[in-house]
């Protein structure tokens, strides 16, 4: 690791060296969501995806992915923030992604095949378009969102109580709730990007790339259940 970047944050650098930080940070994003799409492709032709989705059809089969999700997630992203080598942060990166194709094989699934063609193509429009706006956001103000992370913390922390709860009673969450996640999600974006940019050290940008796709996923997630929900009324 280089012990001068480790001693500055990205706020306190020389302009050349944020911008190669920021150059890092996006092209290892784009990297990640490329190796997600092709993880994607491959899952929904094969019988991956629908052996997951017979796996999430089973009462409680919901819960043990998103609670394998969860715990494989946490070890992917402190591996991402590993100070031991940059192999090790990419191995975290590397597990995210795989984790994330694996908990949106089932929806996709269902998003490809049984419902409108137009469904899937503007989920990933509108996600791109509300993830530059919120980036361009913190780009020209410069804002310190870090006082979002409490919110967010109660927020995230009350949506997987919902879901728990939905799960073991079998009642639907509804439009309301997706609503409501897309708002955490563009505020989660808010939040991860201000910190990028003003917190991290500008050797972090594996990181910085997992933060922000973990966040754009759970944007695209439900504005992706919102269309389908829409789509079957």
């Amino acid at each position: 690791m280089n012990e001068y970047a480790q001693q500055f944050t990205v706020a306190q650098a020389q302009p050349s060296e944020r911008a190669a930080f920021i150059r890092r940070t996006y092209a290892h994003l784009a990297g990640a969501v490329l190796a997600f799409i092709a993880l994607e492709a491959y899952m929904i032709t094969s019988p991956i995806a629908e052996m997951l989705l017979n796996v999430m059809s089973m009462r409680f089969g919901w819960l043990m992915i998103l609670g394998g999700f969860m715990i494989l997630g946490r070890l992917a992203s402190g591996l991402a923030s590993s100070t031991a080598s940059q192999s090790v942060q990419y191995v975290g990166l590397t597990l995210y992604v795989i984790l994330e194709s694996v908990i949106f094989a089932p929806i996709l699934l269902i998003a490809a095949y049984y419902s409108s063609p137009e469904v899937l193509p503007t989920a990933a429009i509108l996600t791109i378009g509300i993830f530059a706006g919120l980036s361009v956001i913190v780009f020209t103000t410069k804002k310190d969102f870090s006082f979002l992370g409490g919110i967010l913390k109660i927020g995230f922390m009350v949506a997987l109580g919902l879901i728990v709860c939905a799960v073991l009673f079998g009642f639907n969450l509804g439009l309301v709730f997706s609503f409501a996640m897309v708002l955490l999600a563009s505020g989660a974006i808010l939040y991860d990007t201000s910190k990028i940019m003003l917190h991290y050290h500008t050797d972090q940008h594996v990181a910085a790339a997992l933060q922000l796709f973990a966040s754009i996923a759970l944007l695209f997630w439900y504005i992706l259940r919102i269309l389908m929900s829409l789509n079957r009324r």
